[in-house]
C-alpha cells in the first residue's frame, strides 16, 4: 500500500526533525523529566514508523488485508501515543500522559494482529 509508505516516511522525517530540535531548541527549556518524556514520544514515533514503512514494503507481497488493519493501529498508536506525550510536554498539561496508554494499546493491537495475520492469513 502506497499509503503506508507515504505515512511511514512522514513519521520518520518528523521524528528525525523532532529530535533534533528536542536535542538543540529544547535541551536548555525543559526539565530533565520532561526531555526524556519527549525523546521517548521521538523514539517510538520513529520505531513504528520503520515498521509501518516495513508493512508497506510487505503489502506489495502479501494480501493488504494481511496488512491494514495492523497498520492502520500502528498510524492510531503513533498519533495517541507519542501524540499525547507531546502534548503534555509542550502545554504542560499533565492529564495528556492518562491517554498514552490508549495509545500504546493501539500499537500492541497493531503488532498482535499483524503477527496474528500473517499466521493464519497468509
Amino acid at each position: 500500500m502506497k499509503s503506508l509508505l507515504i505515512i511511514g516516511s512522514i513519521f520518520a522525517a518528523f521524528s528525525v526533525l523532532l529530535g533534533a530540535f528536542g536535542a538543540h531548541g529544547l535541551k536548555n527549556r525543559l526539565s530533565l523529566e520532561d526531555l526524556v518524556i519527549f525523546e521517548t514520544a521521538v523514539r517510538y514515533q520513529m520505531y513504528h514508523a520503520i515498521g509501518i514503512l516495513s508493512m508497506g514494503v510487505l503489502s506489495l507481497s502479501l494480501n493488504e488485508k494481511i496488512v491494514s488493519a495492523p497498520a492502520y493501529f500502528l498510524i492510531l498508536g503513533v498519533i495517541i501515543f507519542s501524540g499525547s506525550l507531546f502534548l503534555l510536554v509542550f502545554t504542560n498539561l499533565r492529564w495528556f500522559g492518562a491517554i498514552t496508554p490508549l495509545g500504546g494499546l493501539c500499537l500492541i493491537v497493531g503488532w498482535l494482529l499483524f503477527a496474528y495475520n500473517i499466521y493464519f492469513q497468509s
